[in-house]
């Protein structure tokens, strides 16, 4: 796994604001499952927020775990994801699985990104490794 495949705190959109920002732009992309709304936050990755209504999905278990699968498909695929977006994603279907989250969120993320007119992401160079870094210790001599 790589070491940025993960979903850190600055990823998630907490504040209520960043969601009406996303629902007041009106630039989403929509699939028979998933409805994913983007505004732009100027910032050099994409954060993730997630609405899941009560008259959609009666039962908190159910909610959880559509929330559940949409982090796991975006901590996942966010290497494909344009950057500099905050996105709101919007559940359709209570039954939502996490192969079908995973297969069609990038697709939805690229063209809000499209519309938004953002460029496209691009593959981060990896972070170098220690040995580049520290040379090697060489051993002590005998005596």
């Amino acid at each position: 796994m790589p070491a940025d495949a993960r979903f850190r705190p600055h990823e998630r959109l907490k504040d209520p604001a960043a969601f009406r920002r996303a629902y007041e732009r009106k630039r989403s992309a929509a699939d028979p499952c998933l409805v994913l709304h983007g505004v732009e936050n100027g910032l050099d990755h994409a954060r993730l927020g997630i609405s899941v209504g009560k008259k959609k999905v009666r039962h908190a278990h159910d909610r959880n775990r559509i929330k559940r699968v949409v982090r796991e498909a975006f901590r996942l695929s966010k290497a494909d994801w344009p950057v500099g977006i905050d996105y709101v994603v919007v559940p359709r279907d209570p039954k939502v699985s996490f192969e079908r989250a995973l297969a069609v969120l990038p697709g939805l993320a690229k063209a809000v990104g499209r519309r938004l007119g953002t460029k496209p992401a691009t593959v981060r160079p990896a972070p170098p490794l220690l040995a580049s870094v520290v040379p090697p210790v060489k051993p002590p001599a005998d005596r």
